[in-house]
């Protein structure tokens, strides 16, 4: 089946940023304190973690110069090198404690100098975002001069804004250049999002159409979804902008999925258009791997018609991965819904394990073109694979002269 995931570039950034603010959020008050204990409390909190960050500024300051040394890039060389995730972020975050506001630059230039492959993108976000809480402006201006500097600046602007909101805003609009679409508030609205939602969603439907405006919204949702699913739920359907509101359901619908399957069938259901249309596949397969009997139970007792094939397609899919007969068997409960849809996520998840059993169903697809080319797409990734067996199926089975035709020097070129 297919999936429309995040970007790789707003994944990493959540995962990164995401991390580093877990140690943000405080205990709630004991819920019986009067007014008077709970203001005493709050008074005695902040005296501490106001001595707190004044004696972690003195230890920076004191250090500062330290951790940029010939041997604390040697540590971090050291520390990048690890292969526990977990050991290397715990070391990482231990480093990044012991650099001083003007150390970030060698640090981050010598990370960059280990190369920035996709799996070290994460601690990249963590260090940025570290040098952010310290000093945003010189993290910035240090993210615009060097490469992949639209991800070093939004996770700048994402750390920023969720600490200062209206100084990141004021950034972030005054730097833009051009008519437009403004690529700074993509980190802005992400910061914001966590602390007021609503702002958020206001910023975002003010922002025109484009890969910018999408890009926020994946970056809002993480922080949605971990306020609740209710709360990310509720988020959405306020969203007045339909294209927007569409999106946004079609990227958190897999994972609601994974959490409340039959709950999340439902809300597509509830809500029609594009996501119900572009999710509900998915949605039901992965409600398959939990509870194929429900899943099942689910698409009987829909009407035919789209929603029904749709929500076939993600079940016949999931079945054909690991029983290609039990999906088969499916299919011919439903015939009227077996779409070419429905069938191309039945060959393609059974084409590995029974490939003939995926070959005898190309019939039912009724359109001739779209079937010979099924057909041809088919053949070419079992010849791919199993270039003997394929050809044994190919003399034993009658296929269209077009088939045969495509397939010729592919035919001819094999042992």
């Amino acid at each position: 089946m297919n999936r429309n995931t995040l970007p790789p570039v707003v994944a990493f950034i959540v995962i990164g940023a995401g991390g580093f603010f877990a140690g943000r959020f405080s205990s709630p008050e004991a819920p019986h304190a009067t007014a008077e204990q709970t203001a005493e409390a709050k008074s005695g909190r902040a005296g501490r973690e106001h001595s707190q960050q004044a004696d972690a500024a003195t230890r920076r300051q004191a250090r500062a110069g330290r951790g940029a040394s010939v041997e604390g890039m040697a540590r971090l060389t050291s520390i990048m090198r690890r292969e526990d995730p977990l050991d290397r972020n715990r070391a990482l975050f231990d480093f990044v404690d012991r650099l001083g506001p003007d150390d970030f630059a060698v640090a981050v230039q010598h990370f960059q100098s280990l190369g920035l492959t996709e799996s070290r993108m994460g601690e990249y976000a963590l260090l940025i975002s570290a040098w952010a809480k310290l000093d945003p402006l010189a993290a910035l201006d240090f993210a615009k001069a060097n490469p992949n500097s639209h991800v070093a600046t939004t996770t700048v602007l994402a750390t920023w804004a969720a600490r200062d909101p209206d100084a990141a805003l004021r950034w972030a609009e005054t730097h833009h250049e051009g008519s437009g679409p403004n690529p700074y508030l993509v980190g802005v609205i992400r910061g914001i999002a966590e602390s007021d939602p609503e702002r958020a969603a206001e910023m975002l439907t003010k922002m025109p159409g484009g890969s910018e405006r999408y890009e926020a919204l994946a970056g809002v949702l993480p922080q949605l979804l971990a306020q609740g699913t209710d709360v990310a739920r509720s988020w959405i359907e306020g969203l007045a902008d339909e294209s927007l509101r569409d999106a946004a359901m079609k990227r958190i619908a897999d994972h609601l999925a994974s959490i409340d399957p039959a709950g999340t069938a439902q809300w597509l259901l509830d809500h029609p258009g594009g996501a119900s249309q572009g999710r509900m596949d998915e949605v039901y397969g992965q409600w398959a791997r939990l509870d194929q009997q429900a899943a099942l139970d689910s698409v009987s007792a829909m009407p035919t018609g789209d929603n029904r094939s749709n929500a076939l397609s993600g079940v016949v899919g999931t079945l054909a991965t690991s029983d290609p007969a039990a999906a088969l068997s499916v299919m011919d409960r439903f015939p009227e819904d077996v779409t070419e849809n429905v069938m191309k996520n039945f060959l393609w998840n059974s084409l590995e394990s029974d490939p003939g059993l995926a070959m005898s169903q190309i019939p039912r697809i009724p359109d001739e073109v779209r079937r010979d080319w099924w057909y041809g797409r088919t053949l070419e990734s079992w010849l791919d694979r199993d270039a003997t067996a394929a050809k044994a199926w190919i003399q034993k089975n009658p296929l269209p002269q077009a088939v045969l035709d495509q397939l010729a020097d592919r035919l001819g070129s094999q042992p």
